[in-house]
This record gives C-alpha cells, sequence and structure tokens, in this order.
C-alpha cells in the first residue's frame, strides 16, 4: 500500500502563521496536521505501508526541514519517503500527476489540511473508494450521487438542488493507483480545465464512464484545518480524542508551578507555566513559557513567552512574545505584542 499527500499549498486563510510554515505542518494536539493525518491512515489501514509520496511547492518555502521532517514521518511508519515539486498552483489532479512515478499499486491520495476519526474497512472488489461525511449543508461542497447499490455514480460540486448529502473529504482509495494516473494524463494531455485547474475528479470521472465501480468508506469525524477559527474547534476535538485514549498530553519535563491545568490539554516538552490557570482545550509546544495567563481554547507554538493575558479562541506562533490584555488574537512566528 502506498500513500499520496499533495500538500503543495500554502495556506492563505490560515495566516499569518502560514507565511512563514506550511498549513500541513502547524500542530494541533502537539502534532503536525500532516504528521497526525498519515499516521491515522496508516493505523486504519490496518496493513504495512510500502511508500509515502509528498507532493510539495516552492522549494524556498517547502525546504530542506520540510523534507527532512516528511522523510522521518515516513521512515517511522516502515515506509519509503518520495519527495516531489509542483512547481505550479495548477491543481489537485495536476499535483496528483508530480508523483506519477509512485502511482502504481494500491494506494490512499490524502490532501493534507483536514483530520479524520475513522475505521477503514476497504471493500476489495471495488475499484476506488472515496470518504465521505454526512453533512447539513450539501450545497456548499463537492458531493456524492448513489445508485440504488450505494455505489458512486456521479460527483457534483455545490449542488444548487439536493443530490446527497455525503460530502467529499478529500481522502481517496484506488485499487490499482495506476488506472487514476491514465485518466489523469488524458486530463493533461487534452487540456481539461476546471476553475483554472486541472483536477482530480475529471480523472475519477473518466474511470467512471470506463465502469470502473467506486463506493464509500464513511468517517466518525471530519476536522478541518483551514482557518484560524476552525483550527482551534480541530484542536480542542483531537484533545479530547486523545484523552479519551489515554494518551500522555502532559510531558514530564514541564514545569507546573502554581497553576491549574484544566483538561484536555497538551504541554508540551520543557513547558514553564508559572501563576496561571490553563484550560482545557489548550496546546502549548516544545519551550513555552507562560506567567499570569488564564487562556482556554487556544493553540500556543514552540519557544514562545505570554505573560500577564487572558486568552480564548487564541492562536499564537513559534518564537513569539505576547504581553497585554487582548484576548481573541492570532499573532505569527516571531510576532511581538508587548506592553
Amino acid at each position: 500500500m502506498k500513500i499520496i499527500v499533495p500538500m503543495a499549498g500554502r495556506g492563505s486563510r490560515l495566516r499569518p502563521h502560514s507565511l512563514t510554515v506550511p498549513k500541513p505542518l502547524i500542530p494541533v494536539a502537539g502534532k503536525p496536521i500532516v504528521h497526525r493525518l498519515v499516521s491515522d491512515i496508516a493505523k486504519v489501514l490496518g496493513e504495512p505501508i510500502e511508500e509515502i509520496a509528498f507532493v510539495l511547492g516552492d522549494p524556498a518555502f517547502f525546504g530542506d526541514d520540510v523534507v527532512k521532517s516528511l522523510t522521518e514521518l515516513a521512515e517511522g511508519l516502515g515506509a519509503k519517503a518520495s519527495i516531489y515539486r509542483q512547481d505550479q498552483p495548477l491543481g489537485t489532479g495536476h499535483a496528483i500527476m508530480c508523483a506519477k512515478d509512485s502511482l502504481s499499486g494500491p494506494a490512499v491520495i490524502a490532501y493534507a489540511d483536514t483530520l479524520i476519526r475513522a475505521d477503514f474497512n476497504l471493500d476489495k472488489d471495488a475499484d476506488a473508494a472515496i470518504w465521505v461525511k454526512q453533512v447539513d449543508k450539501p450545497e456548499a461542497y463537492g458531493v456524492v450521487k448513489l445508485n440504488d447499490n450505494n455505489e458512486i455514480v456521479e460527483l457534483v460540486e455545490k449542488p444548487a438542488e439536493f443530490v446527497s448529502d455525503l460530502a467529499v473529504i478529500g481522502i481517496y482509495y484506488f485499487k490499482d493507483v495506476a488506472v487514476l494516473k491514465e485518466e489523469l494524463q488524458y486530463v493533461l494531455d487534452n487540456n481539461i480545465i476546471h476553475g483554472g485547474e486541472y483536477q482530480i475528479n475529471d480523472g475519477i470521472k473518466g474511470m467512471m464512464a470506463k465502469g470502473r465501480r467506486f463506493v464509500t468508506g464513511q468517517v466518525d469525524e471530519w476536522m478541518d484545518c483551514g482557518n484560524k477559527n476552525v483550527t482551534l474547534e480541530t484542536n480542542g476535538k483531537m484533545l479530547g480524542f486523545l484523552q479519551a485514549d489515554n494518551e500522555k498530553l502532559v510531558a514530564d519535563s514541564a514545569q507546573i508551578i502554581n497553576s491549574e491545568i484544566i483538561p484536555p490539554c497538551y504541554v508540551g516538552e520543557n513547558v514553564v507555566i508559572e501563576n496561571s490557570q490553563v484550560g482545557p482545550n489548550v496546546s502549548i509546544g516544545d519551550n513555552t513559557k507562560l506567567e499570569n495567563v488564564n487562556i482556554k481554547n487556544s493553540l500556543i507554538q514552540t519557544n514562545t513567552t505570554v505573560k500577564n493575558a487572558n486568552l480564548e479562541e487564541a492562536m499564537i506562533g513559534n518564537h513569539a512574545k505576547f504581553d497585554g490584555s487582548f484576548t481573541k488574537i492570532s499573532i505569527g512566528d516571531y510576532s511581538a505584542l508587548e506592553a
């Protein structure tokens, strides 16, 4: 089994945090989004992972440190890491084809801007599976249309009239991903463009037109990391799941001085928390210091100092300094707001 992870976009909706760090590497509940997604997929697949192929963007942004991090992620799961580059933002189908040398055999394709909780029960008789989540407002999503056998027969983008309430979440399984590769090559060769980009959906539609059988997979939770507010919501949900799984969330090296931690919270290595109340639903990265702080429903990254603050729904980057009375803030790496 292979996992293909397109992650070339810079994540403009999560600025300022994604100005210096690729969005898939922003931590949620103490672990980068892409690390958590890939690890969770590998765990629920329940079979050996041969290769994990990452499609990255501009080397000036997705640099050697990103490559090193992703290589370590793949090798930690017993897989070979393959790194590809998408030098132009030409769409999902184009991104996948940048990894064409890895497009053979059974594979999962997963876009690295969401997190899931699911059991993957693959239908080995199907040619492909598209994971979906039931949603309240299907007109805002791409959805699948099913036949009487619950097979996918059509993909519909933001339907004006009701088609189904099963939204496509950006995770796919192909029994032989080389078939998708062939259809996407046709899309590229014939310049089939929607929204100014080459789309994976056009490759999938080509497979369907040739009688390939598609089924759905459903997830228990689909958590977005598209902007600050939903990332904080996802952080809180993930902390709750990890607490229920009895995972250790507070590092032994953390110093908790005259302070209260209200779970669930993630507290990283060498964190110092003094005269503060932290939680619930707070993640604090390694080497960060909090002093005289009341904080909940927030995410603070590494090597940051926060003093004299009352924070809720706050997101603070790496190597930042904050001292003040603001509440709902969002400041990126190396920022300073000091009295």
